[in-house]
């Protein structure tokens, strides 16, 4: 498990190509690598990667399956970028963001990006069959960053979150740009209570359920708009 808190930024230093496999050699800032051992967990971008091995007191390496380079953006890296990294949480770790598993659900596109007061606002675009799962005040990680959804639109398909002076700094979202691809984990907990609702509305309404479904779509609106928003973690 990961606190969604970005510890540091690395650098990919090397990238080994092999069939259905690609190992990252990561060097980390001085300190990150402290305790690290050979099957230790690190949140790469949002991506749960193994250690397979420790080849310096600053630098590891990670093999990653072909599945989790086509799901996610650690299929388009290449050597010399940057990487935001969080070291698997201990037990009774302060949760500083929220609960993260490491596993990305999907990749956004970065629509849109503006500066206000200081805090860049980032506008997400979301695939249709994730928006009944993002709410306004809600959690969201995005390269495994645990943020706050500021605003969210399900009928166009967009979420924005504020980026404020300190996550810019610690994260390498500086330097993203409109069009960039995101890896993003929606909040479990969110998950399970809306398809939880879901399928109880489904059972209730029996067969008249994708009749109803079908006559607001007509309207340009969605099921998802008529349920109960799920009450979100503290």
């Amino acid at each position: 498990m990961f606190t969604g808190i970005v510890q540091a930024v690395a650098t990919l230093a090397a990238i080994e190509d092999r069939p259905g496999l690609r190992t990252f050699t990561i060097e980390f800032p001085e300190g990150f690598c402290a305790g690290l051992e050979i099957g230790a967990s690190v949140a790469v971008d949002g991506v749960c990667l193994t250690v397979t091995d420790v080849v310096s007191p600053t630098a590891a390496r990670f093999d990653v399956m072909q599945q989790s380079l086509d799901i996610t953006t650690l299929g388009s890296y290449a050597q010399g970028d940057r990487v935001n990294v969080e070291r698997a949480a201990k037990e009774g770790a302060e949760i500083g963001g929220h609960p993260l598993s490491g596993h990305v659900d999907f990749t956004a596109r970065l629509e849109s990006v503006r500066e206000f007061d200081n805090n860049l606002v980032w506008r997400v675009a979301v695939p249709e069959r994730y928006r009944r799962y993002i709410f306004a005040k809600g959690y969201i990680a995005i390269h495994g960053a645990s943020l706050t959804v500021a605003e969210v639109d399900r009928r166009e398909g967009w979420f924005e979150v504020w980026l404020i002076p300190e996550t810019r700094r610690a994260t390498v979202f500086e330097g993203l740009r409109a069009g960039d691809r995101l890896n993003v984990e929606i909040e479990r907990s969110t998950q399970v209570v809306v398809d939880t609702v879901r399928e109880a509305v489904h059972d209730s309404l029996g067969r008249l359920a994708p009749v109803l479904e079908a006559l607001l779509a007509e309207k340009g609106l969605s099921l998802d708009d008529y349920l109960p928003r799920p009450e979100l973690p503290k």
